[in-house]
């Protein structure tokens, strides 16, 4: 069965479902990689989504795997819209070892996706999460930080607004 097939099926719709079995084959078997990543593209949001973190989890495991992945990730996976393909995209990114270029990409798409309020609840947290590694590591600084974090303290989620101000308590204690 392809992985397309297994992230089809299994649980509820909005479930991992199968996800797990395709984590293990590919983390038994690298060069299925591809094909998992194929996933990610596919014209069923289900697999998308399954898709997406399951390539993200590998990336945890296995963080060098994803390097070959990380400039189509910017140059194309970016641009889909959907959340989950945004929120998982902003934990790669602090996963993956990024050239100078790909990370000052990866840090204006995070900037783009939490200049409003407007954005899925999921998506700010990650974002605002990952935003913060990257003050952290010297790439951004504290200051634009700081402000795109103000504006997710209006944002409609009171999960979004509670992680925005402990994240400011970490800026601040930097």
């Amino acid at each position: 069965m392809s992985f397309a097939d297994q992230l089809r099926v299994g649980g509820h719709r909005n479930s991992l479902g199968d996800a797990v079995k395709v984590l293990e084959a590919v983390l038994t078997d690298q060069s299925r990689l591809d094909e998992l990543y194929a996933c990610i593209s596919h014209e069923d949001a289900w697999v998308r989504m399954r898709a997406i973190d399951t390539f993200e989890k590998v990336g945890r495991e296995h963080p060098g795997w994803l390097e070959p992945y990380i400039d189509d990730l910017l140059n194309e996976v970016s641009k889909v819209d959907q959340p989950s393909i945004q929120w998982h995209l902003a934990e790669i990114f602090c996963e993956v070892r990024l050239s100078d270029t790909q990370r000052s990409k990866a840090i204006d798409l995070l900037k783009t996706n939490i200049a409003t309020v407007n954005v899925d609840w999921i998506v700010a947290a990650n974002t605002m999460t990952a935003l913060v590694h990257f003050v952290k590591t010297g790439h951004i600084s504290p200051s634009e930080a700081i402000r795109l974090l103000e504006v997710q303290q209006d944002h409609h989620s009171n999960a979004v607004k509670k992680r925005a101000a402990k994240l400011l308590n970490q800026i601040s204690e930097l």
